[in-house]
């Protein structure tokens, strides 16, 4: 009887999303920021371990020990998908707010309370319980371990935010500008040993450049196939020689140790492979509104969007409370605590995904509510009744 009881509030929510959802609504862009973020939450899982040694916690990658898996980097790093989304909404959206006579500070704020509102309370969460490991005697390099885990995948909010603000100004800017700007930065440091700061310009240009794409789509552009087949072929085979002839890293994530990272500050490759994923992602539109049409499957990407940013902000800590609360039950156990040297390490770490997953359910159960509180004009109204907050998607 219970399990029938849950069927029907399932099949009763997703009618309830399916009838909130405007019929004019692209749901393969919400499918693809929900890929985006989820291959992100993937890559940190997989790539990042907390090593115990000797009373003490410090973070490693496998991608160190066994480079055969940076493949795994390809995959997962997905970062310039969710700039071409957020390119596409943002220009849309303030297009939008343009023709309803709003102001740009409205607007502003509207597209960033929803940003910032769970960030500030990671943050509280985490101040108050780095305290409270320093006063019951963890080690100073413990906390930094795991606070650099939780707080180094948030730059790339500061540089969202950013580059939100500036959408009136770069909407209409071609991509190859600041796709420019990348090459000549690396030029300079890389080919003529310029200074190394000046990589920290790449933090705006490189993802200028997926942002800007979006804004071109967002503007009509981008709807023929072959523009998606020439940045896919194109991004892959220029990225395939960047790493092959140009000493360029292959793996899309920085790797502890490495001469050189893709990531930090972003590379040419990896902007030009981020051109490759966008190709993807634009052939992808076709099939993903075909299946989204199901409102079964529409249902899991909308939830996922709603949730978006509270399970990107929680994801580290999740991983980082399973790890914690095994080692002090049990201590040292392969997978979470052990060196990630061989195939060993990567077989138990898949097995203890799934509980990651959980913990992180757990913390989008107790924080999940701040994430939608934010937001301004973010409730769908249909036929005078309030429904769900689908058109406050986009973080």
């Amino acid at each position: 009887m219970r399990d029938l009881v849950r069927r029907a509030e399932v099949r009763a929510l997703v009618r309830r999303i399916e009838a909130a959802t405007p019929p004019d609504r692209d749901r393969a862009v919400d499918a693809l920021r929900a890929l985006a973020i989820l291959g992100v939450v993937g890559g940190h899982w997989l790539v990042t371990a907390l090593v115990a040694d000797s009373g003490t916690v410090h973070g490693e990658s496998p991608l160190r020990y066994m480079p055969g898996l940076t493949p795994v980097s390809w995959v997962f790093q997905t970062l310039a998908v969710f700039f071409l989304v957020g390119g596409q909404v943002g220009a849309k959206g303030y297009a939008s707010a343009r023709a309803r006579g709003e102001s740009y500070g409205h607007w502003l704020r509207t597209r960033t309370a929803r940003l910032f509102r769970p960030v500030a309370v990671v943050t509280v969460v985490w101040v108050v319980a780095a305290a409270v490991m320093l006063a019951s005697g963890v080690d100073d390099g413990t906390v930094r371990a795991l606070g650099k885990l939780v707080w180094s995948p948030l730059w790339f909010l500061l540089v969202f935010a950013a580059l939100t603000a500036a959408t009136p100004l770069v909407a209409r800017l071609h991509p190859l500008w600041p796709l420019a700007v990348v090459l000549y930065v690396d030029l300079f440091r890389l080919g003529l040993d310029g200074p190394a700061s000046l990589g920290w310009v790449n933090v705006a240009a490189g993802w200028l450049v997926p942002y800007c794409l979006g804004a071109a789509w967002a503007r009509g552009g981008l709807s023929d196939r072959r523009t998606g087949w020439m940045l896919l072929l194109g991004g892959a085979g220029v990225t395939a020689g960047l790493v092959l002839f140009a000493g360029y890293p292959a793996s899309m994530v920085g790797v502890p140790g490495g001469a050189l990272s893709n990531l930090d500050p972003p590379s040419l490759a990896a902007v030009t492979f981020g051109l490759a994923q966008c190709g993807a992602a634009l052939l992808l539109l076709r099939p993903l509104r075909r299946i989204l049409a199901r409102p079964a499957v529409w249902a899991a990407v909308a939830l996922m969007n709603l949730s978006a940013m509270t399970v990107f902000l929680w994801h580290q800590t999740a991983m980082i409370a399973v790890t914690s609360t095994v080692l002090f039950l049990s201590g040292p156990v392969p997978g979470l605590h052990t060196v990630p040297d061989g195939p060993g390490w990567v077989l138990a770490r898949l097995a203890w995904l799934p509980v990651f997953a959980l913990a992180l359910l757990l913390c989008r159960s107790a924080f999940g509510a701040y994430e939608q509180r934010g937001g301004g004009r973010s409730t769908v109204v249909r036929s005078g009744s309030p429904a769900l907050t689908t058109e406050s998607f986009h973080a």
